[in-house]
């Protein structure tokens, strides 16, 4: 095992280690993001093999991370103090283990017929939930906007859970024209418009989804096949645009489920 000790933040090092977890062009640039915690790092495994180096905390294991260690006893390791560790970890309560990883690209399908694009979608977190949900209903491809949170940051990979290591995910695209070419319905979601329970979802169809706040934006509701809302009970005035992706996905998922 190749093996360092840091205990100094002047270090280059962890320098290095450190713009990579802030910075969102430098790991555009390097091609190269960081996962936290043992369950993260298996679910990146099973698909893409070993990491190029593993952080870990100096004095702060347990036994999933120790297992870890010794399987990846050939991986080069770097211990840090846990001050410097925290610094690194996206969570208030790290898990004593990141992994340096070059970041995935995943191929398209040849067709598709089940697509996700989100527009200025600004958490991080909700747009790793936002995946987790694609990715669990069978969503084939999603396509970020410009204004779209980085899918590759370690606070959206923690809320994908592995999202990103099996479901395509294109970043910086021009939305307008993926709308105008897809071949099956778009459909915008919206506060007003057709119930999306009243929609055929067993043909190709792309979901769009706007912004935490403003919504989608209007060019892209024009640009839409037609728009939906999702009907709501009681004085909630709007979803949370996680929760609004999950409804939309699942019920094409229940849809192709219960036909014939």
């Amino acid at each position: 095992m190749s093996f360092k000790h840091i205990t100094s933040r002047d270090n280059p090092v962890f320098k290095q280690l450190k713009k990579l977890a802030e910075s969102s062009r430098e790991r555009r640039r390097l091609g190269q993001t960081l996962l936290d915690g043992p369950h993260l790092l298996r679910d990146y495994m099973a698909v893409f093999g070993t990491p190029r180096q593993l952080i870990i905390a100096e004095g702060q294991s347990t036994n999933e991370v120790n297992g870890l260690i010794q399987e990846l006893a050939d991986i080069p390791t770097l211990m840090v103090t846990t001050l410097m560790f925290a610094e690194l970890s996206p969570v208030t309560t790290p898990t004593g283990i990141l992994a340096l990883v070059d970041t995935p690209q995943l191929p398209l399908p040849e067709t598709l017929e089940f697509v996700l694009m989100l527009e200025d979608i600004q958490d991080p977190g909700n747009l790793g939930s936002m995946l987790r949900s694609a990715a669990a209903a069978g969503v084939q491809a999603v396509y970020l906007s410009e204004g779209c949170a980085e899918a590759w940051s370690p606070k959206a990979l923690r809320g994908g859970q592995g999202a990103q290591f099996v479901l395509p995910v294109v970043e910086r695209s021009d939305l307008l024209a993926l709308t105008g070419n897809f071949p099956g319905e778009t459909l915008a979601t919206v506060m007003q418009g057709e119930s999306l329970y009243e929609q055929d979802l067993r043909q190709p169809v792309a979901f769009l989804i706007g912004n935490e706040g403003a919504g989608l934006s209007l060019k892209l509701q024009a640009a839409a096949s037609r728009k939906i809302h999702i009907p709501m009970q009681g004085q909630v005035e709007s979803l949370n645009a996680a929760a609004a992706t999950s409804i939309c996905v699942f019920e094409r998922l229940r849809q192709n489920l219960n036909q014939g």
